[in-house]
This record gives structure tokens, C-alpha cells and sequence, in this order.
């Protein structure tokens, strides 16, 4: 069984944090996106998902070293495909069409989530989805009458469902889904975002005799934009509290948090809701609701609802901030 994770996406609404890293390699408490939703699959799925395969965009050879760590460090194959130009969740499925072949989970790694193990594979297509109260932004599920799951719509404008499609599916035969795709592509037959939209070939599938089942999720946490990504860290901090790991002298902790192998506090607060990184360092601070990344450096200053990138160097702040990779302030 193969993993197929779509992560061609520049993350924009992510800058200035993934001008260098591409989205879902952002940590969240020291594992990065992509990881978590790996390791999520290969602990459900036991000795069943032998390789995962990473849709790119135009990224740095340094992200295939790290995605070949995380899928060596969890005993699957790693490939890789490139999705040159954005056209639809279809379209990016298609650029690893070499790899559409037998059973596959499609997972787009943009969110994250918590699952149960209790799910069934007995459908040609498996979607999961997530209850939600306005579905005007998103896919969703349609049912029958007799409550069977029938079809997809995009962004529906009237109350038809609100289960959600949240970018996990199974599908039993990924080669049949691969021609679905190419057929979609041949006719030009674009969604109205003028993209080749994943749920339009599954409707396809299923107007050919697929059967289609429904699972669900016990969290689905988003991470598209920077507040996003804070709140899903709190979240994921309450969950999985962990023990601090960094070096800390004169210190106060306020709990919950996250401290990193290696991270060195002196004379700080530190928390609530303050993730910090491996390898960052904070000294005469206090730092709370905020995601320092690794190797960060903070002095003398006082920060809330912040962000400190990579290798940035924090002085004397008492105001929320925003501070990309590499740069320095203060």
C-alpha cells in the first residue's frame, strides 16, 4: 500500500516562514506536518504501507533528504514525483500517475488530524470527512435518501450536507482512478476554478459502478494560515503534553508548553501556549502563545501571539511579531 501526499503548494499564506520550507514541513512540537501524518498511518495501517510518495513543486534538494529521514526513520520507501504548475487536486494526484497503482491513501498535507483506528477499507473509495456547521467552503458528501454516501459537491451554496471532505481517501484500485484522471484531462474537463478537481474524478468513478463509503476524524485541525497554525499548536499541545527537553536555569514554566532538544532558557518565563523549538535560546524574556522555530534567539524582550523563524535573532520587543528565517531585529 502506498501513501500519496500532495505538497507542491508555496504556502503563501504561511510567509514569511515558508519562503525556504515548504508548508508541511513546519514543525508543530517538534515533528513536522508531513511527518505526523505519515507516522499516523503507518501506526494504523501495521506493516501495511510500504512507501510513501511526495508530490513536490520546485523545492530544494534539502527536502527530499528530510522526507527520506522521516519515511527511514519509520521503515517505508520514500519517492518523489513534481507537479510543475498548480492545476486542481487531480491534476497533482496524475503527476505521480507512475505510482497509481493498486491500493492508495490520498492525503493532502495541509491540515492535521486525529483518527480512530476502528475504520473499513470495503469500498472502492473511502473519503473522510469531518462534521462541520458552514460546508459553503468546502467539498462535501451527499447522501441518498436512504443515507447512502452518493456522490460530491464543491462548495455547495444551498444546505446539502455538512460533512465536510477533509483531503484523506482511500482508493481500492489506483489504477482505475489514474484513468479517470487522464480521461478528465483529454476532454479538458475543467471545474468552474478552471482546475482538475479530485472529487469530480471520484464522481466519475462512481458513475461507472464504484461504490463510495465515508470515515471520520476525531480532530481535523487547520494549519493554512499563521493564527491557524498557533491554535492548532495549543491544541496539539494540550494533547500530547511531553516532557521539556531543553536547558533551563532561573526559569518559570507555565504550563502547557513545548521546549525542544537542545533549547537553552535563562531567566525567562516561559508559556502558556509557548512552543519552542530544538535548539533555540531565550534569555531575560518572557514568551507566551507563540511558536519559537529552531535555532531562534530571543533577549530582553516580551513576546505574545508571535512568531520567530529559523536562525532569527529577537531583541528588546514587548509587541507581537512576525520574524521570517535568518532575519534579525531589535
Amino acid at each position: 500500500m502506498r501513501l500519496i501526499i500532495p505538497m507542491a503548494g508555496r504556502g503563501t499564506r504561511l510567509r514569511p516562514h515558508t519562503h525556504v520550507t515548504p508548508k508541511p514541513l513546519l514543525p508543530v512540537l517538534g515533528s513536522s506536518m508531513v511527518e505526523r501524518i505519515v507516522t499516523t498511518f503507518t501506526e494504523l495501517l501495521p506493516n501495511q504501507v510500504q512507501e510513501a510518495v511526495f508530490i513536490l513543486g520546485d523545492f530544494p534538494t534539502e527536502v527530499r533528504d528530510q522526507l527520506r529521514l522521516i519515511c527511514r526513520r519509520l521503515g517505508i520507501k520514500a519517492s518523489f514525483a513534481v507537479q510543475d504548475k498548480a492545476m486542481g487536486t487531480a491534476h497533482a494526484l496524475y503527476c505521480a500517475k507512475e505510482y497509481l497503482e493498486g491500493e492508495v491513501f490520498s492525503i493532502f498535507a495541509d491540515t492535521l488530524f486525529y483518527m480512530e483506528p476502528d475504520f473499513k477499507l470495503d469500498s472502492d473509495v473511502v473519503a473522510w470527512v469531518k462534521l462541520v456547521e458552514d460546508p459553503r467552503a468546502y467539498g462535501v458528501v451527499v447522501r441518498d435518501k436512504q443515507g447512502r454516501a452518493v456522490g460530491f459537491v464543491e462548495k455547495p451554496t444551498e444546505l446539502i450536507s455538512r460533512e465536510a471532505l477533509i483531503g484523506i481517501y482511500y482508493i481500492k484500485d489506483g489504477a482505475r482512478l489514474k484513468q479517470v484522471i487522464q480521461d478528465m484531462m483529454d476532454e479538458k474537463a475543467l471545474s468552474l476554478r478552471g482546475e482538475y478537481e479530485l472529487p469530480d474524478a471520484f464522481d466519475r468513478m462512481l458513475q461507472n459502478g464504484a461504490t463510495l463509503d465515508t470515515a471520520t476524524v476525531t480532530d481535523w485541525l487547520d494549519c493554512g494560515t499563521l493564527p491557524a497554525l498557533l491554535d492548532t499548536t495549543k491544541i496539539v499541545m494540550q494533547k500530547e503534553r511531553s516532557a521539556f527537553r531543553g536547558n533551563l536555569t532561573n526559569t518559570v514554566i507555565i504550563e502547557p508548553v513545548y521546549i525542544g532538544p537542545g533549547a537553552l532558557i535563562r531567566n525567562s518565563v516561559i508559556g502558556p501556549f509557548a512552543s519552542i523549538e530544538a535548539g533555540a535560546t531565550i534569555t531575560d524574556s518572557i514568551v507566551r502563545d507563540s511558536i519559537v522555530f529552531s535555532n531562534a534567539t530571543i533577549e530582553g524582550a516580551m513576546i505574545k501571539d508571535s512568531f520567530v523563524g529559523q536562525h532569527a535573532f529577537v531583541k528588546g520587543f514587548a509587541t507581537p511579531i512576525n520574524v521570517g528565517d535568518h532575519a534579525s531585529v531589535g
